[in-house]
């Protein structure tokens, strides 16, 4: 349930109610919209639970339900779109956020001249992979923390911020240490331990749907980043598996409104991994802007041919720039910023 607070509610009062809720074994987080204060009870059971009692609460004004089972990420408990500011960039306002780099960072010569591109094209995020999780044991696994360090370099040369994926709770102090937005991998979606670890690390989190996940699993993951108290969680589609083999996966871009309907956290599309074959991937970019996302995350890469990692789906420098352009084109129609 949501405990609407009377409007001349201090935050010393607020302190004092979640004080109070949990020594009743309730966990209340304060919230704060269009300038009223909410406190919203996640654990416990509404259709169990006395609401008289929390009606005699001098402070509170209005009880409103919390129908939801994931309660921290859901519309009711916040009406207005989650907005992540990292740096001069934000994410969820109306602007359109362009993760771009290679699958895995193979070298320093090669993310440099990754960065120099998409950032001339207009990408805001570099994205590039130190610890590649891969199908088979002997494909290329990436570079480690080298990786990250030629990654932080190279962003930081051409104004870009960063993202990348972590696989082990042990490595989750050394992307902190490079990277801007730590990234959850579609394998660990339902990594509990994991996503438990990689929300108190205090950085944004691109959380990504797992191969077979429902809408209720990819938000239920959410909640278990967001119930650490960090709110800056981004929901990734990239693909779910289906009876169809000619694409990788399937794109589900109605995963955009729906989610959006359900949730307020900043939804992005990654065309790379939706469909597995590069010719694809800039119309379901466009597909992605139409259906009102938040960003894209695509693989680019220098040679895509030549790319150790998922080269079918990369596309080069001249086929991203030739994307931007035409979503520059798009987001005006549709409302959206594109850099």
């Amino acid at each position: 349930m949501i405990l609407v607070l009377k409007p001349d509610a201090s935050q010393e009062d607020v302190e004092q109610l979640v004080a109070k809720l949990a020594w009743m074994d309730l966990q209340g987080i304060a919230l704060e919209e269009e300038g009223r204060r909410t406190i919203a009870i996640v654990n416990g059971d509404d259709a169990k639970t006395d609401l008289k009692q929390f009606a005699a609460f001098p402070l509170v004004e209005t009880i409103l339900p919390l129908t939801q089972k994931f309660k921290l990420a859901s519309r009711e408990l916040r009406k207005q779109p989650t907005v992540i500011q990292i740096g001069s960039v934000e994410i969820g306002n109306g602007t359109f956020a362009v993760m771009a780099g290679p699958c895995s960072i193979e070298s320093e010569e090669q993310i440099f001249e990754t960065a120099a591109a998409v950032a001339k094209a207009g990408a805001n995020i570099l994205r590039g992979g130190a610890f590649k999780p891969r199908t088979s044991p002997y494909d290329f696994q990436g570079l480690g923390v080298l990786g990250l360090q030629y990654m932080q370099k190279a962003a930081k040369a051409h104004g870009l911020l960063s993202v990348s994926e972590v696989m082990d709770p042990q490595d989750i102090d050394t992307l902190v240490e490079h990277v801007d937005i730590l990234q959850i991998g579609a394998r660990n979606m339902q990594n509990f331990s994991l996503l438990k670890q990689v929300g108190k690390a205090g950085k944004p989190i691109l959380l990504k749907r797992g191969l077979s996940a429902t809408y209720m699993d990819f938000l239920m993951a959410a909640e278990y980043i967001l119930q650490t108290g960090n709110p800056n969680v981004m929901l990734c589609e990239r693909g779910i598996r289906t009876f169809e083999t000619y694409a990788r996966n399937t794109l589900d871009i109605a995963a955009v409104p729906i989610l959006k309907a359900l949730c307020h956290l900043p939804v992005i599309i990654d065309p790379s991994h939706g469909t597995g074959i590069r010719q694809m991937v800039a119309p379901m970019a466009y597909a992605a802007i139409a259906a009102g996302s938040d960003g894209i995350m695509v693989e680019v890469h220098p040679t895509p041919d030549a790319a150790l990692s998922d080269a079918k789906q990369t596309i080069s420098p001249l086929m991203f720039d030739e994307m931007m352009t035409k979503l520059r084109a798009l987001g005006k129609v549709v409302d959206m910023n594109v850099l």
